[in-house]
């Protein structure tokens, strides 16, 4: 990759990863399900200038984004509201990928290879280790949540699969066209007419600020980038890189919230990007070269 590219894929793991701060700090003035609305109306403005991939069916559209974007970040959303610390979240939100492989069996007849299920075993014991901290900066109610949201997430995965081959900024743009309304009805049903409008009513400067990180910056720019890099390297090259977004999230938590992880936090952590990690690399290759070098 050329280096202005590779410093590309490190601005948006950087953007992705500090935006679980922001949504921390959004919190502040809407309640989860009326954040998870508004982020989606903000970020389906642009089809008034992207036209709608006319490969898309609006069915497709409906179905995956229910799980890529309404549970995925309803849950999210939801889960720092109730309990969950936004670095340790960064982390187990990437649960995601071996849920994925475990989804794609059934519904895509993917086998997993003997690296994924490695790395499943894993980051499967990586939770479990994680579990064991939950109190004081972490409350069931939260850890619970985020497990959905990383299922919801890779059911969504899933899916696009099935979508046919679409540029990924009018992909997103249009899925979000989505959310906004089941949200809003949601937030209504479950969070009360009240608190939406005590929270419409009374502006938060820094909730606000934080809403156009997650729209503008999070979900637009980010993904605008991404969806460029995909199409100009192969796949395998760009992934990796979102390794990192674990890595700024925790980070930057530490950095404005003073989030601490002990040592069996720390341990569960690690082991849970491990198993991430062990599918990700190229291991034979590597450990190829290394057996050739004299």
């Amino acid at each position: 990759m050329r280096p202005v590219h590779i410093a590309m894929a490190l601005l948006v793991a950087l953007i992705w990863g500090v935006n679980f701060v922001f949504i921390k700090m959004a919190l502040t003035g809407f309640p989860p399900l009326l954040l998870t609305t508004a982020r989606f109306t903000l970020a389906a403005l642009p089809i008034l200038i992207i036209p709608k991939p006319p490969q898309l069916r609006w069915r497709d559209l409906a179905l995956v984004s229910t799980f890529l974007f309404v549970g995925h970040y309803a849950f999210l959303f939801s889960a720092l509201d109730n309990g969950m610390a936004p670095g340790l979240a960064s982390i187990l939100l990437q649960s995601q990928a071996f849920i994925t492989m475990l989804l794609a069996l059934p519904v895509l007849g993917e086998r997993p290879g003997g690296r994924q299920l490695a790395g499943a075993c894993i980051a499967a014991a990586g939770l479990a280790v994680t579990a064991g901290t939950i109190g004081g900066d972490v409350t069931w109610m939260g850890f619970g949540l985020t497990l959905l949201a990383a299922a919801s997430w890779a059911m969504g995965n899933v899916l696009t699969r099935r979508l046919p081959p679409t540029p990924t900024l009018p992909l997103m743009v249009w899925l979000s066209v989505v959310p906004p309304l089941p949200a809003l009805c949601l937030s209504l049903a479950i969070e009360g007419p009240g608190r939406v409008a005590e929270a419409l009513s009374h502006f938060n400067g820094v909730a606000v600020a934080s809403l156009l990180y997650i729209v503008v910056l999070s979900t637009l720019t980010a993904f605008g980038i991404w969806g460029f890099l995909l199409k100009t390297y192969r796949a395998g090259l760009v992934a990796p890189f979102s390794l990192m977004v674990p890595v700024f999230g925790t980070v930057t938590a530490h950095l404005v919230y003073g989030e601490s992880f002990g040592p069996q936090r720390m341990a569960g952590m690690a082991l849970i990007f491990i198993g991430i990690l062990v599918p990700s690399l190229p291991l034979a290759r590597l450990f190829g070269r290394r057996a050739a070098l004299p």
